[in-house]
This record gives structure tokens, sequence and C-alpha cells, in this order.
């Protein structure tokens, strides 16, 4: 099937690489209009030239999530250059491990301006240009496993995740009388650059001896036995976009291969 999201104008934030870039393929390949929202401008422009020569409908759009002039531009840009604002994905997030006893101020401080208020502000974007609009639209939300069960060397990260949780809740209550709909997902262990960069922190903080070691560990709780790749998570993003979705709002799907049973 294709053409799921012809015509939809979706903005990723994330969208240069990772999870965030497997979605941008996917929706573009499915006909929707794409901007690729990252804090690295020259990633998301490569990959944004990729596709355009593919002949999709993409746009690199460089940003600063937790900024709200920032990603009100983000917002007015895919408008203009694409004509309506359907879809907005807040996918930008990172971590930065430190053993609980010595988690810092500025360490929570920094995750949760990324990962909490980035959530919040760009729904809040999203929702008034599409309540302007008065089309609707659907905004969907990253938060992960650990927003689900504490880890001990990652505790602001799993409370940052915990609040994209509620924000998606509560603003799925908000927003529903305009045809909002407000969902997210809850990946795993995900092959990805974050992953990557979370193995050499778990190291340096002595939380792992040896390169590979988390990824492997966190994986063996896995039932299907193996980490997911962003092309396993690809499909559920096109469908939260579609309006295969449209009965669906304040839902969190767990797509972590039947590591965490909620």
């Amino acid at each position: 099937m294709t053409g799921r999201v012809e015509g939809k104008v979706v903005v990723v934030t994330g969208g240069a690489q990772g999870i965030g870039g497997g979605f941008v393929r996917a929706l573009a390949a499915e006909g929707a209009s794409v901007v690729i929202a990252d804090l690295n401008l020259q990633k998301a422009t490569a990959l944004a030239d990729e596709l355009s020569g593919q002949g999709h409908k993409v746009a690199a759009f460089e940003v600063d999530v937790a900024e709200r002039d920032q990603v009100s531009r983000m917002m007015d840009f895919a408008i203009e250059r694409f004509g309506s604002l359907d879809v907005v994905f807040n996918n930008a997030g990172f971590n930065s491990p430190m053993k609980f006893l010595t988690v810092t101020e500025d360490n929570w401080n920094a995750i949760m301006r990324v990962n909490g208020l980035g959530v919040l502000i760009g729904t809040q974007e999203a929702a008034k240009r599409m309540i302007a609009q008065g089309t609707g639209g659907k905004i969907i939300n990253t938060s992960s496993i650990a927003g689900r069960q504490g880890y001990p060397d990652i505790a602001p990260y799993c409370a940052s995740k915990a609040a994209v949780i509620m924000l998606t809740q509560s603003a799925a209550r908000e927003l529903a009388s305009h045809g909002i709909t407000v969902n997210g997902f809850a990946p795993g262990v995900v092959d990805t650059p974050l992953w990557e960069k979370l193995d050499e922190d778990l190291m340096a903080i002595g939380a792992s001896s040896r390169k590979g070691q988390a990824m492997q560990e966190f994986s063996q709780a896995i039932l299907l036995a193996r980490p997911a790749a962003p092309k396993d998570l690809a499909p559920m993003a096109v469908f939260l976009a579609s309006s295969e979705s449209d009965y669906f709002t304040g839902q969190i799907i767990m797509c972590d291969g039947g590591m965490v049973l909620v």
C-alpha cells in the first residue's frame, strides 16, 4: 500500500537521523511533504538533498526544540513551504547518563529542557496552527520504555520520558474538541546513533566496561530477542500520521519488542 499520507504536511523534529530519519523516509515514501527539523542542519540538509533527488517533497530546517521562537518559525516554515500543517512528530530528544547519586541540577535541567519542555512547546505551537486552520491534525510524541520503568543511571531521562506520557494525555484531553489527536510511542532498544552515544557515556561513568555491553545487556529482556532498527518503527509512524489512526488519542504505543509489558 502506498500513498497513506498523500498530501499531508508533516514536521519531524530530530528528523536528520536515527528514529526520526527512519520516519522521514517512510513518510516521504507514502506521499507526505516532510520538514526535516533538527539541531544539526548539515545532517538534515544531507537527508533532504538525498530524498529530494528521489523525487520526494522534503525540506530541512534548523531548530532547537526548547526555544519557542525557533519552533514557531519552524511551524510557519512548514505552512509557507507546503501549504498547511497536518502532522507533527515531537521526536527530538537526548540522554546524558549519570549515576543516580551524582545527578546534578545541570544534568536534570538540560535533559528536561529538551525532552520535556521541547514536547510542550512543540505541541502548543503545532496545536495553535492546526486550530487556526480548522481542519484538525495529529501530534505524535516520542516517549520511551524509560518513561514506563526507571533505570538508575538515566534517572532524569526516565523522568523526562514519563513527562512526555503525561503531556500526551493532557494535550489529548485539551485538543480533542478541535479535531486534533495526540498520541505517542515508547521505543526500547533501537540501534541508532543515540544508543551508540549512550553506550560510550555509560562506559565513561563506569556503568559498563566494554563497547556494546549496554545494548547487549538491555536487549536480554526483549522477548523478540533483538534490538529494533528504525525501519521496525516506521510503519507505526505512518499509521499514526494517517487517517487509519483517527480514533486513537491519548495513547502511548509500546514498540519495544516486548521488553516492558504494561
